[in-house]
């Protein structure tokens, strides 16, 4: 019956274990496999292989905890759709088919940084995200969002597998060496099933031409593909955000900080906050740079009370000079929402979706706008996307623990835990002093029944980050959530109750976390004094117009 398997099936997984490396049976198996060219495998502890299976490539999935977008689980998935024929690419044909004329499709991988100097990285990614959103502007094209594109980045990729992986007719890699007041790149347009090169170039330029050069790469893949560009598309790819390199230089900078680490990062924030002023000095019609501006300010703003702006002028701004913009009405809508508008905060965070469905900063907006409702289930949906729109993501995990325990949902509650954690412990290897990381981490700890190291960690965390309000706030909702522990968890809450902002007190009121110490009467205190205290105070926001 095995045999029979085997010889029909087309494409083999084999896990490989320390036991199943002492198998006879597993290792003949997997050589049928290997002998069938039909072999896919996986390491799931790290035991060495033996002849020949460890000359060939093999998925590290130890650790893994369940992350769609773990390179390792990725490379599994891409081994089968290659063995397993076209069914994907059929699907995403059929399904092109029933929404409107087919499109061909490309992934546009990220570039390789060839400066020799990892500070450069930033450009490189930027460049290959320009040529994403220009790309996507051709209604011939369907383009792979850039969060997929880039869980491939830093991997030695095979064309052919990314491309029946994605279900994509081609693939555009290339790189990128900027030096002085010079820039080169290179391009390559590969076809997905053939891997052979369509078209290839090198350009040499002064980095002024830079601008000028995007918009002659993107319409000569366009040409290339045989491809007609509207003239509503060449204006639309030619339209930059500025004329200004130095202004661009800067903002490539300041999306990298907001693409390379959570929203939770108090630093991240800052560091975007001070690069964009720098931008919109240099030039104040730069619309994208005080969009990204008023989304620092915000999270600064309503996560720790912490900042000198809100981050509302800089949205109202952004909007005026390019109205198709949707990260400002999601900023909008937060601000709306804080001030009890819940209709028309709705309203600005559907124009946000409609402009922008894509986008992480939009859809952790909506999750966040649904929560505060208690509308859990829109809420998961939302924040379910968001986790798989950006890999360095804290937040939308550690919402959903809170969610999915709600709906009573253990396998739900279990599986996002374990990407929470592994994310925790990425952030915490590459900055073991984040005390955000660390309460996040908690609440993973926790929910996955690991009470003694969710201790320790909450432990860690007020070692490191006493004064933060998240951590504090966090590492409570760990307590009374998880751990029953209401007297800890009130304690943690004291401090921060007496100086929290109108958006945290509106928060523990919808936080479910929060329920098992909601009729104490130490709680309904702290809550109590708050209220009175913000009420005092008054309105702290202007009117939204």
């Amino acid at each position: 019956m095995i045999d029979e398997h085997l010889a029909s099936a087309k494409a083999v997984v084999v896990l490989w274990s320390t036991d199943a490396v002492k198998s006879e049976w597993v290792r003949a198996e997997a050589d049928v496999a290997r002998t069938a060219k039909k072999l896919v495998q996986l390491s799931i502890d790290g035991a060495a292989l033996p002849l020949p299976f460890s000359q060939l490539h093999c998925a590290d999935l130890k650790g893994w905890a369940g992350d769609p977008l773990a390179k390792g689980w990725k490379s599994v998935v891409a081994g089968v759709a290659e063995l397993a024929g076209n069914s994907s690419r059929r699907a995403i044909a059929a399904k092109t088919a029933k929404s409107g004329p087919p499109r061909l499709s490309m992934c546009v991988l990220p570039f390789a940084n060839m400066s020799g100097d990892p500070e450069q990285e930033y450009f490189s990614d930027g460049i290959s995200e320009d040529i994403i959103t220009d790309l996507s502007k051709v209604s011939a094209l369907s383009i792979v969002a850039r969060n997929t594109a880039f869980t491939f980045k830093c991997a030695a990729v095979d064309a052919r597998r990314v491309a029946a992986e994605l279900g994509v007719e081609h693939i555009l890699e290339g790189s990128v060496r900027k030096s002085g007041g010079r820039v080169r790149i290179t391009a390559q347009l590969i076809e997905g099933v053939s891997g052979s090169h369509i078209w290839a170039e090198r350009y040499d330029r002064e980095l002024t031409d830079i601008f000028a050069l995007q918009d002659e790469i993107s319409q000569t893949i366009v040409e290339a593909l045989k491809l007609r560009l509207l003239p509503a598309e060449k204006e639309a790819i030619e339209r930059r955000g500025t004329a200004n390199v130095e202004a661009y230089n800067l903002f490539l900078m300041a999306r990298q900080h907001s693409v390379g680490s959570s929203e939770a990062d108090s630093t991240r924030n800052r560091s975007i906050i001070r690069l964009c002023r720098k931008v919109v000095e240099i030039d104040p019609e730069y619309a994208d740079a005080w969009a990204l501006m008023a989304l620092a300010q915000t999270l600064l703003f309503f996560a720790d009370g912490a900042g000198e702006e809100d981050g509302l002028k800089a949205a109202e701004r952004a909007l005026a000079l390019n109205p198709a913009l949707a990260e400002p009405h999601a900023v909008r809508a937060r601000h709306l929402a804080n001030r009890g508008l819940r209709d028309e905060a709705f309203a600005e965070i559907q124009t946000a979706l409609q402009l922008a469905p894509d986008s992480f900063e939009v859809n952790s907006a909506a999750a966040a706008l649904n929560f505060r409702e208690r509308r859990t289930e829109d809420a998961i949906r939302f924040f379910e996307k968001a986790m798989t729109l950006m890999e360095s993501d804290l937040g939308a995990p550690g919402m959903l623990i809170t969610c999915y325990k709600t709906l009573g949902d253990t396998s739900g509650l279990h599986r996002v835990a374990e990407i929470a954690l592994s994310r925790a412990e990425r952030a915490l290897a590459a900055d073991p002093s984040s005390g955000k990381a660390l309460a996040f981490g908690v609440n993973a700890l926790a929910a996955l029944g690991d009470a003694s190291h969710a201790r320790e960690w909450i432990e860690r965390a007020l070692v490191v980050d006493p004064e933060n309000r998240s951590t504090r706030f966090n590492c409570a909702c760990a307590l009374s959530a998880h751990l029953n522990d209401a007297d800890a968890a009130i304690e943690l809450l004291a401090p921060i109750f007496e100086r929290a902002p109108p958006s945290l007190i509106d928060h523990a009121m919808a936080d479910t976390d929060l329920d098992p110490i909601r009729t104490d009467p130490r709680f309904q205190r702290m809550i109590s004094r708050a209220q009175a205290r913000i009420a005092a105070a008054g309105p702290g926001s202007p009117p939204i117009e």
